[in-house]
């Protein structure tokens, strides 16, 4: 069974809408394209081609596809590992509107695409990573369908643009399970799925007890 992964680039807003470039989607709008690019660096990179070295298989969205087979597919270098992975490896794209597909190795889900995606799941490997595809992530999110969340925070606020988390999002809790940081000031977290959401109410008497013995804890701690 392979593990379905989403990496997605975010502002601190939530925004995940055209991070490489003013051309990638300018929808409603949106025109603060190429918002990632002055936090690119070496760290980045590195982290970039361990994490897509786990790939066995891509799932893209249509406008990620798009993008990905007009500018991969030029870079023949054997050495780049990020182009033999994307060029190599089957990539699976949900569409409902393109009716085929010429990038080498990729492929159309055919029928129900929250269903082909669950048949894909069921395939042997590591890991079937989506990169990028704000709608196709949205779905995989509705459908709990995504079992880790790698997401990169870049120090920026955009005020506007499509966001991964949106309203009709099934409430879970996720377990931090890795984390990085790199020299501009980029947060990468890795979440696993941690469960339900648990709810309950905090009481002034249990804040005081715990930080009643902390420096200006008595003083901090609200009083009835």
């Amino acid at each position: 069974m392979s593990t379905l992964v989403v990496t997605t680039f975010l502002s601190l807003d939530g925004v995940m809408q055209a991070p490489g470039g003013p051309d990638e989607d300018g929808s409603d709008g949106f025109a603060q394209g190429g918002w990632l690019v002055p936090f690119a660096d070496e760290a980045m990179m590195r982290l970039v081609v361990g994490w897509i070295g786990n790939a066995d298989g891509f799932l893209l969205g249509r406008k990620t596809y798009e993008i990905f087979s007009e500018h991969w597919p030029r870079v023949t270098d054997p050495g780049d590992p990020v182009a033999r992975a994307l060029n190599g490896l089957p990539k699976y794209v949900a569409s409902k509107t393109l009716k085929n597909v010429g990038w080498e190795h990729a492929s159309l889900i055919k029928g129900d695409i929250v269903e082909g995606i669950r048949r894909l799941k069921q395939k042997p490997g590591r890991e079937l990573q989506v990169h990028g595809s704000g709608n196709l992530a949205q779905t995989l999110i509705k459908n709990d369908l995504v079992d880790i969340y790698r997401l990169w925070y870049f120090p920026v606020i955009l005020g506007q643009g499509k966001r991964l988390f949106e309203t009709g999002a099934a409430p879970a809790t996720l377990k931090l399970v890795d984390a990085h940081t790199t020299s501009t000031g980029a947060a990468i977290h890795t979440y696993q799925r941690g469960g339900t959401v648990k709810y309950g109410t905090i009481e002034t008497t249990t804040w005081r007890e715990t930080f009643k013995d902390q420096p200006g804890g008595r003083e901090a701690v609200p009083h009835s």
